[in-house]
């Protein structure tokens, strides 16, 4: 009878251990990280440590993590405040883009076949045209790529640029501008956001115009061929000298309807195109998801990270730290990514 209890309070010792762990895991040293999942399910998380850019690769739903791989090294990557390697997965391939000081954005590729990533040049076709680091990107079900950057080959000045990539081939195809200023640039330090959906391509970014950083919208019917006119998202707006360094987040769902997620002062809002902005809470480093199309807006507030479910108003802690991301897999869980003191963090939920 004795060993029949120590067996079981074994096994709810590893339960809880288990449980527990499963709320919130270091997966390692490092920055700034990314997470995807792709079309069959495998979820991947890219992050920075110094100058080098690493992948961790799930095919459980996010219950375990391969032992990070190295991918690249970059002398000189642009490595915090969202300036870091970006990550979009579809069926066959993955790819990695990340930016040096010089202002290179540099591509890898991962053939989810191979399980191999390779160099496949740069992003942008002007020398140096992206020294602010910041970029997006996003694809498509059909194995396409889409980028967007603050790029200074005008004037000298930051506004939007935009290339695509057909996964099977390693060019980026001639960058377009999306977006100019009429006042000449937008603003400098916050980080442009993409989404896709089928054919529709939309970039969001904060503009910099009369004095306010307010976010705006472009959109395209046809995968980045051209761009509608720039729309301002929300009614309110926000006089500021400085720059906030807080781009907010994108995402277009099955229907095609857009859904943003942003700063304004010490708030965060969530705003469709075309309705007025709601407020989602006290916060920054914004980020967005979608759970079965229903919104759910990712925050810092303070020290801790936060989900805020907007169809039920339910606010979650997720854990301590900053700049959270997250991801739903086929099993209907949540896998949510942060860093903490230059640890990289994720929980399964």
């Amino acid at each position: 009878m004795r060993n029949v209890f120590l067996a079981l309070l074994f096994s709810c010792f590893v339960a809880l251990t288990f449980a527990r762990n499963d709320n919130e895991r270091i997966l390692a040293k490092g920055e700034q990280p990314q997470v995807s999942i792709d079309t069959k399910g495998t979820v991947r998380i890219v992050f920075g440590e110094e100058d080098k850019i690493y992948c961790s690769t799930s095919t459980d739903n996010g219950l375990s993590f391969s032992v990070p791989v190295l991918v690249a090294e970059i002398p000189n990557m642009h490595l915090g405040m969202t300036r870091g390697p970006q990550l979009a997965s579809s069926g066959k391939y993955s790819i990695i883009t990340a930016v040096d000081e010089a202002g290179s954005i540099h591509a890898f590729k991962l053939d989810h076949n191979t399980n191999k990533w390779e160099k496949i040049g740069l992003v942008n076709d002007s020398t140096g045209s992206g020294p602010e680091g910041l970029m997006s990107i996003a694809a498509d079900e059909r194995d396409n790529f889409y980028a967007a950057w603050l790029d200074i080959r005008i004037g000298k000045r930051n506004n939007i640029f935009f290339s695509s990539l057909a996964g099977n081939k390693s060019k980026w195809t001639k960058n377009t501008l999306a977006y100019k200023s009429p006042e000449g640039n937008v603003c400098e330090c916050c980080k442009p956001t993409i989404a896709v959906k089928g054919s529709k391509v939309a970039i969001m970014f904060r503009n910099w115009l009369q004095g306010a950083r307010d976010l705006y919208l472009v959109q395209s019917l046809n995968k980045g061929k051209d761009f509608s006119k720039a729309q301002k998202l929300g009614i309110g707006t926000w006089k500021l000298s400085g720059c906030p360094m807080d781009g907010g987040a994108i995402a277009i769902d099955e229907s095609g309807d857009i859904h943003t997620a942003w700063r304004r002062e010490g708030s965060v809002f969530y705003c469709r195109p075309g309705e007025i902005e709601r407020e989602a809470g006290l916060g920054r480093g914004v980020s967005l998801a979608l759970q079965h199309n229903n919104p759910v807006v990712l925050l810092q507030a303070k020290e801790q990270v936060k989900a805020v479910g907007l169809q039920n108003n339910q606010e979650q802690v997720i854990g301590e730290g900053g700049f959270l991301k997250s991801v739903t897999t086929s099993d209907d869980k949540t896998i949510y990514v942060w860093e903490q003191a230059k640890q990289i963090k994720f929980a399964r939920r």
